[in-house]
């Protein structure tokens, strides 16, 4: 199983089951490494992000001008989230400059920016995230926010585990798993809560990253590529 943010090479559906918690401090995130580590997970990955968020209106559009950018599985996927899925959130993403088109769509009652549950399409570009960027302003998409974080991805057992550090934010722990059946959903959800609960973390109410990423898409342009925090109860 491959980790948060990295390409999925199936033809099949993806579902990301993700869910969050907000540490905040550095020494809370010093304390989760330490636990992941005493519990045998291994540091897979580190990195630095640009990920910029888009509004999606005419999604036939898009669907029928970006096709002639993908080829084989990746055109295949990529039609199969825009025909099964709703309410899309559509990124693109630089990580050390490696560059994604990144789409997800909702599941169920969720959100395709902040649910737990979401079908998730990932493909890289043979591009820069300049002339990406470009390519989906010129189909009519636009900018919702932009967005910058240092990532260390986590492996253990077939859990994925994301500690970030978002400008804006601060430190936010992410526990994934992917699954390729709908109705695995629900228990997998319960076994990422238990895992938290061991790792004494609690997850971050949607209701409440919904105020946080309202707040920063109204004010992303004070916080992205800087160190600095707010705090929204």
């Amino acid at each position: 199983m491959l980790m948060c943010g990295n390409i999925i090479p199936s033809i099949m559906s993806q579902y990301e089951i993700e869910i969050k918690s907000l540490l905040g401090s550095s020494g809370k995130a010093a304390k989760l490494k330490e636990k992941i580590r005493e519990k045998g997970g291994a540091l897979l990955n580190s990195n630095k992000q640009l990920n910029h968020y888009f509004i999606l209106n005419d999604v036939n559009k898009f669907k029928e001008k970006f096709n002639s950018h993908l080829s084989g599985e990746n055109k295949v996927k990529f039609n199969k989230i825009l025909e099964e899925g709703s309410n899309f959130s559509v990124r693109t993403r630089d990580t050390d400059g490696k560059v994604l088109l990144v789409v997800k769509a909702s599941i169920g009652d969720d959100t395709s920016s902040n649910g737990v549950s979401r079908m998730e399409f990932e493909s890289e570009m043979e591009m820069t995230l300049d002339e990406l960027d470009k390519l989906l302003l010129d189909l009519g998409l636009k900018y919702q926010a932009k967005w910058s974080r240092e990532r260390e991805e986590y492996k253990l057992g077939d859990t994925n585990i994301c500690l970030d550090k978002n400008a804006g934010y601060g430190y936010l722990v992410e526990f994934e798993k992917m699954v390729t059946n709908y109705a695995l959903v629900d228990t997998v959800k319960k076994e990422l809560l238990g895992i938290m609960k061991d790792f004494e973390v609690e997850e971050l109410s949607q209701d409440r990253l919904e105020r946080m990423f309202s707040f920063y898409n109204n004010n992303w342009s004070d916080y992205y590529g800087t160190e600095k925090i707010f705090n929204i109860e």
